[in-house]
């Protein structure tokens, strides 16, 4: 039995990537900015961070981020307007980003990857353990896959990743994990990783997915990794440098509700997803899209 883990409180949220896929949007708007109903991706994220308890969010960011910072600071102005008007819930909505959590920023300089966004944040993670919550990737609250990391974590120990079975024909668009499911409940013992692997050779179909809860020591071996796939300092490999070491790497194999907004067909899906389930949205909205629905479906015979 392992020791018990030191409760995790502080996160990581790299965001100093340039959209391409989001283009021309993301020229000048950041893609962690792409409104999901009527709040902003990154903060679906931050959210799911103070729900697992982590009150110190570190954003690594680049260049024209700066709205990212904005969106999370007070607007003074705005809010006076607002108080003024006696509109107590559009002011209730603005103030609700700005007293999440204690967030600070550092700048990525150079393109050079996750591993070395997450390299980024050593001096302000130290010597504790982290959480790393990629923006891409939104996790319905329903699903708290970090608090069952985090069960993980304590009942088995070391870094924990999330995993999420996928059709095999993509699992060369992620990092790939190989897994000893002996551990049993959630937990299983991740024995190989591959980032991206060429189509035809992944050693499973388990996808890593953007949550992990990492040891201080991954900071070391990062600084240590050579560029992998795409010229870039893969988190990926820095993981497998300690799975091969024999360090203890554990995944939990998510089966949740789980939003890629990165990518553009998802980004519209989770946000019809997400505006259907809402009560002030959803009847209507759902209401006008079965009719449209229906009415395209008529057009086109």
């Amino acid at each position: 039995m392992n020791s018990t883990p030191h409760r995790i409180t502080k996160a990581v949220i790299p965001a100093a990537g340039l959209g391409t896929r989001f283009l021309p949007l993301t020229k000048a708007t950041p893609k962690e900015m792409l409104p999901v109903v009527d709040k902003p991706a990154i903060q679906y994220v931050v959210e799911e961070a103070v729900a697992a308890g982590m009150s110190d969010i570190l954003m690594v960011t680049g260049r024209n981020k700066r709205p990212l910072e904005d969106h999370f600071d007070r607007n003074y102005e705005l809010e006076e307007s607002l108080r003024r008007r006696g509109d107590q819930d559009k002011l209730r909505s603005v103030c609700a980003s700005t007293e999440l959590a204690d967030i600070h920023y550092v700048r990525q300089r150079d393109p050079k990857g996750l591993g070395h966004a997450v390299l980024c944040a050593a001096p302000h993670v130290g010597r504790e353990p982290f959480a790393v919550l990629l923006a891409d990737d939104l996790i319905d609250p329903r699903d708290p896959l970090l608090a069952r990391m985090a069960e993980v974590r304590e009942r088995l120990g070391g870094s924990v990743v999330a995993l999420m079975e996928v059709d095999p024909q993509v699992i060369h668009l992620y990092g790939c994990a190989a897994v000893d499911r002996s551990a049993g409940g959630d937990g299983v013992r991740v024995t190989e990783l591959v980032e991206k692997p060429e189509p035809g050779t992944a050693p499973s179909n388990l996808a890593v997915i953007g949550r992990y809860l990492l040891d201080p020591e991954i900071f070391e071996v990062l600084r240590n990794t050579e560029p992998g796939r795409g010229g870039e300092i893969q988190l990926t490999d820095a993981l497998r440098t300690l799975v091969r070491a024999g360090r203890p790497v554990h995944g939990v194999v998510f089966s949740g509700r789980r939003y890629d907004t990165g990518d553009r067909a998802e980004y519209l899906r989770a946000t019809v997803r997400l505006a259907c389930e809402r009560a002030d949205l959803g009847p209507e909205f759902l209401a006008w899209l079965k009719e449209f629905v229906r009415t395209e479906e008529l057009v086109g015979v």
